[in-house]
């Protein structure tokens, strides 16, 4: 019988309602998931239960997605979403020693911090389209930089058109075989937008698109870090993937030669399209090493 997952809001003392999907035992070792943009932690619904037999599995919905809310006057950076799931982590009941981050899109730079806050806490990664080197940047980001350069008002604007129904549902079509589009469940993207399509949601994410330079200007020190630990690390990603390209994935056994990569006939979204395929892998990576 599958594992039941349970949806639950912890208060932290900073004032931030995180809200968070559960399953497994809490004496288990723990895997903690990081979604990106412009999701929640709904993309991880139907994993969990694949992974909570033999693990504590959670997901958190990071600042400015999904159902965890934020104190006013918040500043919208991947410092402060990464000092947030810390404190998260720190104050969940029964929280772990150690864990495993699973990182996606936005994930990456925010399970990175944490692993190089705490080295010891992280023992393994698990990459899924999650980036930390310049060369997985597709031309997808071209817009995104002339921003970072300029800060220019009219180059934030020009970044509005990424928040419409249909480029949503681009970031989860693109790259996959059509064969599978079918496998796509229409609900996942249709819940993204209504949280980009909140007030003041746009604004949120143009404030996050602006900072997202800070995680390049990081990505030294997380390499670094890949080479001090040799952390191990699985790399799942969607080939055809528009917004980080493979090479993001072949980059890792640069810093980490012992790193597993995998690379799918898919696009961003794995889990709605290559589901039982990554989680075999994630079990065999994580029973192999036994984190």
């Amino acid at each position: 019988m599958a594992a039941q997952v349970s949806t639950n809001h912890l208060s932290l003392p900073t004032g931030e309602s995180v809200f968070y999907r559960q399953a497994g035992e809490s004496n288990k070792n723990t895997i903690l998931l990081l979604h990106g943009f412009p999701s929640s932690s709904h993309q991880f619904r139907n994993l969990i239960p694949l992974l909570a037999s033999k693990h504590r599995v959670i997901a958190p919905d990071l600042p400015g997605y999904g159902f965890t809310t934020v104190p006013a006057g918040y500043t919208y950076t991947f410092d402060n979403l990464a000092e947030t799931i810390k404190s998260f982590v720190k104050t969940i009941a029964n929280p772990p020693a150690k864990y495993v981050i699973y990182i996606f899109d936005y994930g990456s730079p925010t399970g990175l911090r944490l692993a190089l806050s705490d080295p010891h806490a992280v023992s393994g990664i698990i990459s899924q389209n999650g980036n930390a080197y310049e060369e997985g940047f597709t031309s997808f980001w071209d817009t995104l930089k002339k921003y970072w350069i300029s800060g220019a008002q009219e180059d934030r604007d020009a970044l509005r058109s990424l928040f419409t129904a249909d480029t949503t549902k681009f970031q989860y079509t693109a790259g996959t075989p059509q064969a599978k589009l079918a496998s796509i469940a229409p609900e996942s993207y249709t819940l993204d937008q209504v949280g980009l399509d909140r007030p003041g949601n746009a604004e949120i994410q143009l404030d996050l698109f602006y900072d997202y330079r800070k995680n390049v200007d990081l990505y030294p020190k997380f390499h670094e870090y890949f080479r001090e630990t040799q952390v191990p690390l699985l790399a799942v990603w969607g080939k055809n993937d528009p917004i980080f390209g493979p090479a993001g994935a072949e980059a890792f056994k640069k810093d980490l030669p012992n790193a597993e990569v995998h690379l799918l006939d898919a696009g961003h979204f794995l889990l709605e399209t290559n589901l039982e395929e990554i989680a075999k892998l994630m079990v065999d990576f994580l029973d192999r090493h036994q984190i």
